[in-house]
């Protein structure tokens, strides 16, 4: 039996919450292993420039000017 096939049959073994355990845990590993994307850096990249710039429109007040 391949190791995919035995970690298949003891997932199924487990209860409910264990399962949603083990889901979470792979969400937060595959989400680690994202890549950011071209499109993703390229927005930062303008972002940043803005920022020199001066250019701050976006950002918002500090809590106590919003209170």
């Amino acid at each position: 039996m391949s190791t995919v096939q035995e970690i298949e049959s003891a997932i199924v073994r487990l209860g409910p919450a264990e399962r949603e355990a083990i889901r979470d845990w792979l969400d937060e590993l595959v989400e680690e292993n994202l890549e950011v994307s071209d499109a993703f850096k390229a927005k930062v990249a303008r972002a940043r420039e803005e920022i020199t710039r001066g250019e701050v429109s976006r950002v918002r007040p500090p809590v106590a000017a919003r209170s």
